[in-house]
């Protein structure tokens, strides 16, 4: 295999940072404290309010609002005052305010939940206006955005309450198998997030209604029972029968119930993108057939779930991966952008709801990441993209007539912004490998107004290594593979160092940005400390580079991935300072399947590998995900032989620690434990760890154990 890369040359990008102090993170600091202690400053919960303000919560505590004008931090509520207001009412007092779940229903009255409670508080007055308890039991909590009905879940049924706590069951469904309103549809694949879909005037309620009694159950075991006892989950593997989606839609003034009358394909497709028009006369659904490669966007009348038309139709060889709703232009019911890859890359094309194409309306070689909104005369749209950096986010302003594009965020790195709701006002929050964090307001043509947040380095007095990101190019000689390298704390070039490959690989997740400590966790940084070189590189395959980029591992996952992180390897293998002895691998979930593909198929480079979670076989993972890339055993039998590690247990040469959760819904345990039967039969050797109670990832206190046993494994088999 030929490997091209720039070494350390053009290619190589003067992005580092050093640490010259002392201190040295502790294990503990190190997986519990990145998001505590060691967080830069940053504001919580940031929010559009009023027509030009934003809002935020202060530790957990205060929601204060950030004039636009002056930059000023001004007290709206704090939690004391609301804890007083329920005090009144009777109410139990709330420990917290929760700043990932509140919003504005107006400018004075602030909705929020806290577990399974819904509240309305009135900061001019100070009083309570509602609070709805809802059963202990209710999940996919959603609020009507023009009432106080609140639609919720328990078990497999969707009810409404209101703050008379009137409440009405709308759905009956007996058979548990059954289920609505669930946010977990699809697997929670093309970019769903929720089950249920108020309109925008609040009218109605649209659902997603799932029929799994055809899902074979997998079978969980749990053994905090004195005898184990079997939990059952629906889990369609690749090729297996599928579930049954349906879309229903529920009106508040007759409490009737009537289902878009989908047709498309065979009944195990997909829907998507699940749309209302302004005036709520339609339902638009994208319809997407099992195999993933052939999507329709429908229109359906919501009075009688008839079908109206199919808008337009994407096809692909490999697959369409429809992942976000229309946006309708303001004042309008008839033109809407939609987000597409179908030119290679994620762009937003503006049609009508007869189907018509009126433009592309951004077009380039680079990725838009989300849309922010339109301006007050709807002559310009507000986007994140990459349009100047694939490990870059920044934000645009976008005329639709002429297609024009302006950035808005003059420096270089990550930005989140929030737009005020008038558009006159970004209040952004950025970081660079060089920035911990910084946040300004600045007007729509992004000329800044007021900084507001210039973070101190929490990691000042900590020498945790110096970190350089840099370029190779992958081995077509044209692709560039964006890396991540860090250091040991004052290492000596011409010593030999071990090094620690952190892997993911797959789809929808990227490694490497230019954002504060470039995405690493800080217990890479520890590694380096303990006297690792750590590595990471975005191989083909990775998120946010094109459809192209990433659909290139199609029928094949690992394969080309592998090439990549060779890639990595041979560069790694040509610094001075590198034992190439000692090499180890470690990822999770996809990142787990690639440790251990790399540790199989390449024996003689990698000395030690932990992995967790991994899919060992495609053959054992859900339809959604493993036949968008994979296709079915059926359709691609060769395919799914050269990715399975089962048949691979014989080319285990280093030493490989397995991790898994026991109560894995994700990627089931029977692909670890049927690994071991493998490595037995060829005759080879793995270690192996359950977490009992642990689902796909290992959270709390557990996680601190979790590193120490990864990092033990490191210390005790490549170090020495």
């Amino acid at each position: 295999m030929k490997h091209c890369f720039s070494f350390f040359l053009l290619s190589l990008i003067a992005l580092t940072q050093s640490f010259a102090q002392n201190k040295i993170l502790t294990l503990d600091d190190a997986v519990q404290q990145q998001w505590r202690m060691f967080r830069p400053e940053h504001y919580d919960g940031m929010q559009p309010y009023g027509s030009s303000d934003f809002t935020y919560v202060e530790k957990y505590r205060v929601v204060q609002k950030i004039e636009s004008s002056s930059g000023k931090a001004i007290k709206l509520v704090s939690t004391d005052e609301i804890n007083k207001s329920l005090s009144e009412s009777g109410a139990a007092a709330i420990a917290y305010f929760p700043f990932w779940d509140y919003s504005w229903k107006t400018d004075k009255l602030l909705s929020f939940k806290n577990e399974t409670t819904q509240y309305l508080y009135d900061i001019d007055a100070k009083k309570m206006v509602s609070v709805i308890e809802l059963p202990e039991n209710a999940a996919n909590i959603h609020p009507n955005p023009k009432s106080n009905y609140l639609a919720y879940t328990v078990e497999n049924n969707i009810f409404l309450t209101d703050s008379s706590k009137v409440k009405k069951q709308i759905t009956l469904d007996i058979d548990k198998g059954i289920v609505n309103g669930s946010d977990y549809v699809h697997r929670q694949e093309f970019g769903i997030d929720k089950g249920m879909f108020w309109s925008p005037k609040g009218n109605f309620l649209a659902f997603y209604r799932k029929d799994e009694t055809m899902v074979a159950d997998y079978p969980l075991t749990n053994i905090s029972t004195p005898i184990a006892s079997v939990t059952n989950i629906k889990y369609p593997m690749a090729g297996a029968k599928s579930e049954e989606v349906t879309l229903g839609i529920y009106e508040l003034k007759s409490g009737k119930t009537v289902f878009a009358n989908v047709t498309d394909f065979t009944s195990e497709r997909y829907l998507t993108s699940i749309t209302w028009s302004p005036d709520e006369k339609f339902v638009f659904i994208g319809v997407l057939n099992r195999e993933q490669n052939h999507l329709k966007l429908n229109k359906y009348e919501s009075s009688t779930g008839n079908f109206v038309k199919t808008l337009f139709e994407e096809k692909h060889p490999k697959y369409v991966e429809p992942e976000k709703p229309l946006i309708f232009f303001p004042n309008s019911s008839t033109d809407f952008l939609f987000f597409s890859e179908r030119d290679g890359y994620n762009h937003l094309y503006h049609y009508d709801t007869d189907g018509n194409l009126k433009s592309q309306l951004t077009k380039g070689e680079w990725v838009v990441m989300d849309f922010l909104g339109f301006d007050k005369k709807n002559q310009t749209v507000y986007i994140s993209a990459t349009k100047d950096s694939p490990i870059e986010q920044n934000y645009y302003k976008v005329d639709i007539k002429s297609s024009d594009i302006k950035r808005l965020t003059p420096e270089v790195g990550v930005h989140e912004a929030v737009f005020s709701s008038d558009k006159k006002y970004i209040l952004d929050t950025w970081s660079n490998t060089q920035t911990p964090n910084k946040s300004v307001i600045y007007n729509s043509e992004g000329k800044p107004l007021h900084k507001l947040i210039d973070a101190k380095n929490p990691l000042k007095e900590y020498n945790i290594g110096e970190l350089t990101l840099g370029t190779l190019k992958a081995d077509d000689g044209k692709t560039d593979l964006h890396y991540r390298m860090i250091t040991p704390p004052d290492y000596d070039k011409k010593k030999k160092y071990p090094v620690l490959i952190y892997v993911y690989g797959g789809p929808h997740l990227q490694l490497i940005r230019n954002s504060w400590l470039a995405d690493a966790r800080l217990w890479e940084f520890y590694m380096a400390q303990l006297g690792y070189i750590v590595f990471s590189i975005d191989n083909r395959g990775s998120a946010n580079r094109g459809r192209d980029f990433e659909n290139v591992i199609h029928r094949r996952c690992g394969q080309i991935e592998m090439q990549d992180q060779m890639t990595g390897v041979n560069f790694l293998k040509s610094l001075p300072f590198v034992d190439t002895e000692r090499i180890g691998v470690h990822g999770w979930s996809y990142g787990g399947f690639m440790t251990a593909s790399l540790l199989v198929n390449y024996p003689e480079t990698f000395k030690v590998g932990v992995a967790g979670g991994p899919v060992i076989d495609w053959k054992y993972y859900e339809v959604m995900y493993g036949e968008r890339y994979m296709d079915t055993p059926e359709e691609n039998p060769e395919g799914y032989k050269k990715t399975s590690l089962l048949t691979q247990a014989a080319g285990l040469k280093g030493r490989l620690l397995i991790i898994h959760g026991y109560q894995d819904p994700v990627v089931v345990p029977q692909n670890s434990i049927d690994f071991q039967r493998a490595v037995i039969s060829a005759g080879t050797d793995c270690d192996y760890f359950l977490y009992p109670e642990a689902e796909h990832n290992v959270f709390g206190a557990d996680r601190t154990h979790l590193m120490q046993k990864v990092t033990r494994y490191f210390e005790d088999y490549l170090k020495k």
